[in-house]
């Protein structure tokens, strides 16, 4: 089978069913593994080259929805007659591991798939014990852009991440899945941590110093105790099984003593599949 996948998190939702070697394109934005960079690129998620698309001649295009703007991708793959799917949307990590038995449907891959679902629920189930441990949560303070500030709500996958993770979002008590708030309330709210994760922002490129700028940063908890991270946006922004990975790092950061520490490179699935 010919898979195109459309945006990063398809992409690696195809690598975890086992279904890697039959990618043959991928939008300009994939970037894991890094065995994808050998396939041709189709342009950026929101602006895919559908001319392209239809020269590869796939058996199937992963589509989504999970931006505003993909909406077009759909209609032009409607215009140029090409099979495709809309991956489902997830807000939760249960919906995520039920991506890859989808997949594995759609693709005749079921019983990889099924294995594959296996081990991702092994590790959602053992952070869900490890938290029960934790008798102190610590606040965390997620940002997705700093100016104008954008941080996650209650309906996002970070506010669950931070409970198994033995924490809590700053911002859950907002029913939204991204709240747009100022400096002043986070400050008002004084974080225990600052997890600094920009979206489509290489976590090389964002500069601690550009947070310290901000009024009265330095009295801040989180400040006083030296818990500023600068983290991957792969492993905490895209709706994929990586978010497993990016679990296993703040829970490591957060409650040392409490969870395993964190390896890099280390896969949960991938490393025992």
């Amino acid at each position: 089978m010919r898979l195109v996948s459309l945006c990063p998190s398809n992409t690696e939702l195809v690598v975890y069913t086992g279904l890697k070697d039959h990618l043959v394109g991928v939008d300009d934005y994939s970037d894991w593994p890094a065995s994808i960079n050998e396939l041709p690129r189709l342009g950026p998620d929101l602006s895919i080259d559908m001319n392209k698309v239809e020269a590869l001649k796939p058996d199937l295009v992963l589509a989504s929805l999970t931006v505003p703007g993909m909406e077009k991708n759909i209609e032009a793959l409607k215009k140029f007659k090409l099979p495709y799917v809309i991956v489902p949307n997830p807000t939760s990590l249960s919906e995520i591991g039920q991506q890859l038995l989808w997949l594995g449907e759609k693709t005749d891959n079921e019983k990889l798939a099924a294995k594959v679902y296996e081990k991702f629920n092994q590790c959602f189930d053992e952070y869900k014990e490890l938290c029960k441990k934790v008798t102190t949560l610590k606040s965390i303070y997620w940002e997705w852009w700093g100016k104008p500030v954008f941080t996650p709500g209650k309906d996002n996958w970070l506010t669950e991440i931070s409970e198994l993770a033995g924490g809590k979002n700053l911002f859950a008590d907002h029913d939204q899945a991204s709240v747009q708030t100022n400096w002043d309330e986070v400050y008002k709210r004084d974080p225990d941590v600052m997890a600094i994760i920009w979206v489509g922002v290489n976590h090389h490129r964002v500069q601690p110093k550009l947070i310290e700028k901000r009024p009265k940063w330095e009295s801040l908890t989180a400040m006083k105790n030296n818990q500023l991270y600068i983290l991957e946006e792969p492993l905490f922004c895209r709706p994929s099984p990586r978010l497993l990975v990016g679990l296993m790092k703040i829970a490591a950061i957060l409650h040392p003593d409490i969870y395993p520490s964190f390896k890099e490179g280390y896969d949960p699935i991938l490393s025992e599949v």
